[in-house]
């Protein structure tokens, strides 16, 4: 599709961001890299929590050199968070680990008292029974000095809640459906095959926090610290895997952006409906 367009890839998976984790996150391979560019794979290590506020620095950039160049963005991927950081002017408010702690040590009710001394109405935006939430709007006020209310009341905010692009785009989804289960099996058990085990092992030492958690890498660290079987990990990370798939279609059957494409099991099939699609939205190869 990228050479058909004359576009460079742009990833929006939340975890092809870390380098030498390659075959259980699924990163195209060197042909394909070599066929076409590919933007925001490889660009963190994986002992590092790369927030998708980095990413979202990292993705803008990129974009803006593709716009520069004339340069079609093709962008393909999981996340939905990182895909609507990229597109939509979705903002991240700063952290501060100190005044987060300072906030923390409060009563919980303190804290809502707080919130609502400065935001009357910040019950209508913030979960006040959560206290995590509580914490998080003291937190962005105390570093910004705005409230909840301010801040949903901006034209970004507005702009994100009736999903309106920075830019123009058409967004395409396929969605196997029922046949995803045996997909995930399917592949999950191909990565084995070419190696996940080892390169788990390898990495095990360097995994930070985030990149430790990634499904696949999870449950086989699990089978090398000898907490389960192999046979169980696999159960394990399609469960996952669909539990995942699930979040994800969720999120973007919201969105009303997306062209849902009939599912076919033949790769060439689904690149012609996807064509069609495109040149019905304006664009030519």
């Amino acid at each position: 599709m990228a050479e058909w367009i004359g576009a460079e890839i742009v990833s929006v998976d939340s975890m092809q961001v870390y380098r030498d984790m390659d075959l259980g996150t699924a990163k195209p391979v060197a042909e394909e890299r070599e066929r076409v560019r590919h933007h925001l794979i490889d660009i963190a290590d994986p002992e590092t929590v790369f927030t998708v506020a980095e990413f979202q620095a990292a993705g803008r950039s990129v974009l803006a050199d593709l716009e520069r160049r004339a340069v079609p963005a093709l962008i393909a991927g999981g996340s939905g968070l990182h895909f609507r950081s990229l597109v939509d002017p979705l903002e991240f408010p700063p952290s501060n680990s100190e005044v987060r702690a300072e906030i923390e040590a409060l009563d919980p009710e303190a804290a809502v008292q707080a919130l609502i001394r400065e935001d009357p109405e910040a019950g209508a935006i913030v979960d006040l029974q959560n206290p995590r939430r509580v914490t998080r709007a003291l937190e962005i006020f105390r570093l910004t000095g705005r409230t909840p209310s301010e801040r949903a009341a901006s034209e970004e905010a507005e702009a994100v809640r009736s999903y309106q692009p920075l830019f123009p785009l058409t967004v395409l989804g396929f969605d196997p459906g029922e046949r995803l289960r045996e997909r995930v099996r399917r592949r999950f058990g191909l990565m084995l095959l070419a190696g996940l085990l080892e390169e788990v092992r390898v990495l095990a030492p360097r995994l930070g926090p985030t990149a430790a958690k990634a499904v696949g890498y999870r449950e086989l660290l699990g089978v090398l610290r000898g907490e389960m079987a192999l046979d169980e990990a696999i159960d394990a990370v399609v469960d996952a895997s669909c539990a995942l798939a699930g979040r994800q279609r969720t999120f973007f059957r919201r969105d009303p952006r997306v062209r849902w494409l009939e599912w076919d099991d033949d790769a060439d099939a689904r690149v012609a409906v996807a064509k069609k699609a495109l040149q019905e939205a304006g664009w030519t190869s």
